[in-house]
This record gives C-alpha cells, sequence and structure tokens, in this order.
C-alpha cells in the first residue's frame, strides 16, 4: 500500500513539473533538460516516500498491534476509519472467544453426557455376561441398556443435526403435505413414553401446505418429545392457519428463545428444577428453528391462556386474570397454509 501512495505522489508532482518544462521549451541542452528531470523526479518520489509512510503511520502501527494482539488501545492521531476498525477488530475477537468458550463448554458436557451411559451400559453388560443373573432381572438390564442405547442415540442424531444445520443451509423438498397426518405420526411415536409419563397427547386441526414431510416431521417430534419431559398431564399437537403448534402445560422456558435455541450454550439451563448441563438445553429448538426458516418460516414461543373445559365452569375456576392456568407454546410457522 505504500507503494501504492508512493506512486500516486510522484505522480501528482512530477507530471506538472514534466508538461511545465516541455511547454516552456528552455534553451538548454537535451542533456541538461533530462538531468534536470531525473532530479526533479527524484525530488518527488523521495517526497512520496516519506508523506505515504506520515498518512500510514495509524495503519502500519494498527498492523502491528492486530499481529500482537493488542489493538484495543485507541491512539490520539487516529483517523475516524482506524477508529472504526480497531472497534470491528475488537468486535470480532469478543465473538470469537465467546464462540470457543461456548464450544469448549459444549464439547465437555459432550464427553460427560456420552461417557454416563457408556460406563453404566458396560456395567450392566459385563454382568449379564459374567454372572449368574435370573432370567426377570436379566431382562430388566436388557431394557436398560436398551434405553440407555437409545438415549445416546438420540444424542448422537441431535448433535450431528446440529453439526449440519449450523454449518450449511438445510436443503427441503417442498411438496403439498397434509399437516395433520404428520402430526398423527408424531404422536404414534410418542404414544409409548407419553404412557409411561402419564401424560395425555391429543392432535387438533387440519391443514395442508408445502413442506417436507420427513424434515417437518422431525422438527415436530423435537418439539413434542420436549413437551412431554415437562408436561403435567397434557401435550397438544395442533395445525392452525400459520403452521403447526405444539403447547403443554409445564413450566415454560426459563430464558427468552433465542438464547435458548442455540447449539453450543456456554451457561448450564434450569428448566422446572432440573438442570441442563452446557450445550445440551438448546439442540432441539436450534435444529426446529433452522427446519422452520427452511420452509420460509420461524419458531415462536409464547405463553398461552389454558382453554377452559366445556360445560359448567367448575367451582373456583378463575375466569380471568394472572392465576388463570396457561400452557407453554411452540409455533412453527409456515407459509400458505390451507385449510
Amino acid at each position: 500500500m505504500r507503494g501504492q501512495f508512493t506512486l500516486v505522489i510522484f505522480l501528482m508532482a512530477f507530471v506538472p513539473n514534466l508538461v511545465m518544462t516541455i511547454m516552456a521549451r528552455p534553451a538548454l541542452p537535451s542533456g541538461a533538460i533530462i538531468a534536470w528531470m531525473v532530479l526533479v523526479g527524484a525530488a518527488c518520489v523521495l517526497v512520496g516516500f516519506f508523506l505515504s509512510g506520515a498518512l500510514l503511520t495509524p495503519v502500519s502501527r494498527l498492523r502491528r498491534e492486530v499481529m500482537s494482539g493488542r489493538f484495543g488501545e485507541v491512539h490520539p492521531d487516529d483517523p475516524n476509519e482506524i477508529l472504526a476498525l480497531r472497534a470491528a477488530f475488537s468486535a470480532l475477537l469478543e465473538r470469537l472467544r465467546t464462540e470457543q468458550a461456548r464450544r469448549n463448554a459444549f464439547m465437555a458436557t459432550l464427553v460427560h453426557d456420552l461417557k454416563t451411559p457408556l460406563i453404566a451400559t458396560g456395567h450392566l453388560t459385563k454382568i449379564i455376561t459374567t454372572l449368574p443373573v435370573p432370567d426377570a432381572e436379566r431382562r430388566m438390564m436388557g431394557e436398560q441398556i436398551q434405553a440407555e442405547t437409545t438415549r445416546l442415540l438420540a444424542l448422537v442424531q441431535q448433535m450431528a443435526d446440529a453439526h449440519r444445520f449450523e454449518q450449511e443451509d438445510v436443503q427441503v423438498r417442498l411438496a403439498p403435505t397434509d399437516l395433520r397426518a404428520v402430526l398423527d405420526e408424531v404422536a404414534a411415536g410418542i404414544t409409548t413414553q407419553a404412557q409411561e409419563r402419564g401424560v395425555q397427547v391429543l392432535v387438533a386441526g387440519h391443514g395442508v401446505a408445502a413442506a417436507d414431510a420427513p424434515i417437518l416431521e422431525r422438527a415436530v417430534t423435537n418439539l413434542a418429545v420436549n413437551a412431554l419431559r415437562y408436561a403435567h398431564t397434557q401435550v397438544t399437537l395442533e395445525v392452525t392457519a400459520s403452521g403447526v403448534s405444539v403447547s403443554d402445560d409445564g413450566p415454560g422456558l426459563p430464558a427468552p428463545l433465542d438464547e435458548l435455541a442455540q447449539p453450543f450454550n456456554a451457561q448450564p439451563t434450569t428448566i422446572a428444577g432440573q438442570q441442563y448441563t452446557s450445550g445440551t438445553a438448546g439442540l432441539g429448538l436450534f435444529i426446529v428453528r433452522r427446519i422452520a426458516q427452511a420452509h420460509g418460516g420461524d419458531l415462536h414461543y409464547d405463553r398461552v391462556p389454558a382453554p377452559l373445559p366445556d360445560g359448567p365452569d367448575p367451582p373456583g375456576l378463575p375466569l380471568a386474570g394472572p392465576s388463570l392456568p396457561t400452557l407453554t407454546r411452540f409455533a412453527l410457522s409456515l407459509p400458505e397454509v390451507q385449510p
């Protein structure tokens, strides 16, 4: 850059001198004229070199400070452009530090979440294969191993999806899709888990929208499994005028959706009194949001009043006010839902 500045200054100083000399046509020998122009050119080069160095001093200083990692200090002679560069570099470095901290926390969580069930599965397998165990206990241990394996596979799948959806755009093949059929499939898939928890799963509404049915089903399944984890008595899957929604009568999110729907959280999250280690709470929500955005929509969260039961109002049930029961609702919006 200094060479370019020197060349510009040289041309701006030398060309006018050259033009004036030619137009003046001095009565001097050609050798003297050439020597004079060489002298003027050398002077212009020196002036350009020193002026470019003075002009680029803030840039050169910023370059040295960036290379050494110390560029936060502001100097009195910094022009506005250099101040803007310093601010941009500082913001970029802070984002990189935050991202690195999140990823370190996530990797530590991943090792813990994978190691613990693997150790438990290893112990159970060793007992089954080396010790005489009654058939009933052997069956129970086998079920525990199967449950741990299923949980591990689900975690690995979520991590693979999160990594994929973070690195690239989600590719979807849109086609007219019966949204009610998608919700029915999701409800059928979580029936056993719902029965074990004593939670009722309801499906409501009808509609058709342009969607990739398998990928949309994966997103709704993530929401339904999360809802089932925190619901007290009921989870509702519903086709709405703007897409699909999943609601439950659980406690809701402890923080804004934008904060939780991240693939790599540096801080642990407490939901319904249960603490989730850093990195694991936001995987499902992040995947759902990316799938919704790939369909031209988004993921929304709110708390809505619970619908009143049909028939006469039960005694003591508030009709309004802050004590009215509320539901946690996640809405996955889709464009142009047809009834």
